[in-house]
């Protein structure tokens, strides 16, 4: 094993783990994890900041309205070469139809001589991921608007020690980019959450708001709702409470909050569900959260839990409508999580932007697997929130660096000057999550020194006391190549050059889903046990093989 490098500053101690591997090398063993580079309280100098440092532009709102994308002039990005045979299953068929995403554009590189502030909401969200896998699985590439590149890459185990004392601990690390030829090295900045146990966990008051509408009976969606939902109701405890709100043409109660004991009464109303009618999205919420703040517990964990396709064709139909009429529950400690379903007639701009301004995540179930993990394998990060409004600055030293571009959370970004600003609404972390993002840093020759000052933000849900945490991360913490670097760094760049190329970003020309290929299969003998990993060898082999089916001309 090569050696390691350490950080040789007083906020700094990160491991970057050296392993020269070849693709077809044995199983790692068990290696030293990477170290944070934060986790204690730093000051919080509560300082304007200069009339001249203006916000950056917010060029992608996070409340843009739901409407279809209009197609982007598509690049022209090179295939697996050589392309690889088509295999019996795939089908280059038509994408489904009347699915609605939105297209928030792909950031550019900045100057930080210009601007040296990087700042973002922070993002828990997988749901662009999993609509991605159901596409790949039934043969097609997803729509570019699909990918958002950050969910991604949250999809997978970043490998970060959880801390045992302290809320979060702030991690980065960095390497040569191995899909960049222009000296690109790949930044990884990333926080993990404390653990609470089952055990542990605050009692709930769930409320259950299902679209039972006609589109719900499509690929029987709303009978894998039900089989989801019983993965939760067979979790719960005799202090939580469920109740069930649903909605076709019009909202009404399907059982109001009944103890988590009664479980079997709770499964009887929930398998006694028909679809019917139109999709009334907003008086299902409307009513949803009305039948929230009446069971509402003070000291508990309160959510109203949406399944949903998405659609909304009775009453007000765009997130921004609907959200007027339940912001002020968000306010009052009433959190949403949005569970897509289904694949044609599906909206996930409504169900996206909903969780995000309903201080919530965003999932989506495609099958009983992925709810079994939402609702059972990490049922406490679904339910318990342990950061509200949580943010990311990166301050770059324009003395070591030329450029830098923040891979992903388009639609995260927020203003500089509002990152210590903490009534502006942010991202929501739960028990256990981690969350990272990446960015391509180019730096100038021969430079040595600081990259950047990583700084994390967020306000305790307890006492809504306000807590933040920083790091700097150097030029002699870089892994001297990819393939020594850690693995999981490894994996999360890898990652991310796939929905790279999905979303057709101009910085992936001159990669392939071919050469993502080779870096997943390597890296899925490095992680044996981890079936995501498996799975992804899997998905991007299907996507290498239906992209060369629809190139191919006879």
């Amino acid at each position: 094993m090569n050696a390691r490098s350490y950080a040789k500053t007083l906020l700094v101690t990160i491991t970057l783990m050296a392993t020269l591997l070849s693709a077809c090398a044995a199983p790692m063993a068990a290696t030293e994890a990477p170290k944070a580079i934060a986790t204690q309280v730093a000051e919080l100098p509560e300082v304007e900041l200069p009339a001249a440092e203006m916000p950056k532009q917010v060029a992608y709102p996070t409340a843009a309205p739901a409407v279809e994308y209009q197609p982007q002039p598509q690049l022209s990005l090179p295939t697996a070469s050589p392309a690889p045979t088509p295999v019996a299953g795939i089908l280059a068929s038509p994408p489904p139809p009347d699915n609605y995403f939105q297209y928030y554009g792909v950031n550019p590189f900045e100057d930080p001589r210009e601007d040296h502030l990087s700042t973002f909401a922070l993002d828990v969200d997988t749901a662009s991921y999993s609509v991605a896998r159901r596409y790949v699985m039934d043969g097609n590439l997803p729509p570019a608007e699909a990918v958002r590149v950050e969910e991604f890459v949250n999809y997978f185990d970043p490998g970060y020690p959880t801390p045992s004392d302290v809320a979060f601990a702030l991690y980065a690390d960095g390497a040569p980019s191995p899909f960049h030829t222009d000296g690109s090295y790949i930044m990884r900045v990333g926080i993990q959450g404390y653990q609470v146990s089952e055990a542990e966990r605050k009692p709930a008051s769930l409320t259950f708001v299902i679209d039972i509408s006609g589109s719900m009976e499509m690929e029987n969606r709303l009978g894998l709702v039900k089989q989801s939902l019983q993965l939760l109701v067979e979790r719960l405890r005799p202090s939580d409470t469920v109740a069930i709100v649903v909605y076709g043409s019009n909202a009404y109660v399907v059982l109001n909050p009944t103890s988590g004991e009664d479980r079997n009464r709770i499964l009887d109303a929930i398998y006694s569900l028909q679809t019917q009618g139109a999709t009334n999205a907003e008086a299902g919420l409307r009513l949803g959260y009305q039948i929230a703040y009446q069971a509402y517990r003070p000291g508990a964990i309160n959510r109203v839990i949406l399944c949903s396709d998405g659609v909304a064709n009775v009453g007000q139909t765009g997130p921004q409508a609907i959200l007027e009429q339940i912001r002020g529950y968000a306010g009052q400690g009433i959190m949403l999580t949005t569970v897509g379903f289904g694949m044609g007639n599906f909206n996930d701009v409504l169900m996206e932007q909903l969780a995000d301004n309903g201080n919530g995540m965003y999932a989506y179930v495609d099958t009983l697997d992925e709810a079994e993990k939402l609702f059972v394998d990490e049922l406490t990060s679904t339910l318990q929130v342990i950061a509200l409004d949580a943010k990311v600055q990166v301050d770059f030293n324009p003395q070591v660096v030329s450029r830098y571009r923040l891979i992903g959370y388009e639609n995260r970004a927020v203003a500089d000057q509002d990152f210590r600003n903490d009534t502006v609404d942010a991202g929501e972390i739960g028990a256990g999550h981690s969350a990272v993002a990446l960015y391509a840093v180019l730096l100038n020759p021969g430079a040595q020194g600081r990259i950047g000052t990583v700084q994390l933000r967020w306000k305790d849900p307890n006492n809504l006391q306000v807590i933040e945490i920083n790091g700097n991360f150097n030029t002699w913490d870089l892994s001297p190549s990819f393939e020594s670097a850690d693995t999981r760094y490894q994996l999360a760049v890898t990652v991310a050059q796939y929905a790279e190329l999905l979303r057709l970003s101009p910085w992936a020309v001159g990669s392939s889903i071919g050469q993502v290929l080779g870096h997943i299969v390597r890296l899925s003998g490095l992680l044996p046990s981890d079936a995501d990993v498996s799975e992804l060898v899997t998905l991007v082999s299907r996507a290498s093989q239906i992209q060369a089916l629809v190139n191919w001309k006879p």
